[in-house]
């Protein structure tokens, strides 16, 4: 089994927003969450919706009446996580700008900070991490900041 050690991930921007610096910035603290977690030979995308978008998506796999921040589709688990031969397909991680840009206004940081976390915290979702019980909760923030 060879699996190669680049990494491959796209960013697909679904939106009418201009946000070509945002989106480079999201690749380079992606590329380092992938180095910090020494991943190698994956694929994945981050996909960039609007409210709207991530509103059905929530209602569709969560049951959630409402637009979300992010959320992430993944592919391995415990049981497959070896089954990829070439690559490591990872998933696909949905964003929502509106809410991101929302976001970032009510923390009082910039969009491209705000996207660059969604990513990030999206990508952890990816690799197997959670915040549902309060010690991963705590191991999964520390990675993200």
């Amino acid at each position: 089994m060879v699996f190669s050690s680049l990494n491959k991930f796209k960013i697909y921007n679904l939106t009418e927003y201009d946000i070509h610096n945002e989106i480079k910035i999201i690749k380079k603290y992606v590329k380092k969450c992938l180095r910090e977690e020494n991943v190698k030979g994956s694929s994945f995308n981050i996909i960039l919706i609007t409210n709207e978008e991530i509103k059905k998506l929530n209602a569709k796999y969560r049951n959630i009446e409402k637009e979300t921040d992010v959320i992430s589709f993944a592919l391995e688990d415990e049981k497959n996580e070896k089954f990829f031969l070439k690559e490591r397909v990872l998933g696909d991680i949905y964003i929502s700008v509106d809410k991101a840009k929302s976001q970032s206004n009510e923390y009082g940081h910039s969009l491209k900070r705000e996207l660059s976390f969604l990513a990030v915290h999206g990508l952890l979702h990816l690799l197997g991490y959670d915040h549902i019980e309060k010690e991963d909760e705590k191991i999964m923030f520390e990675k993200q900041e």
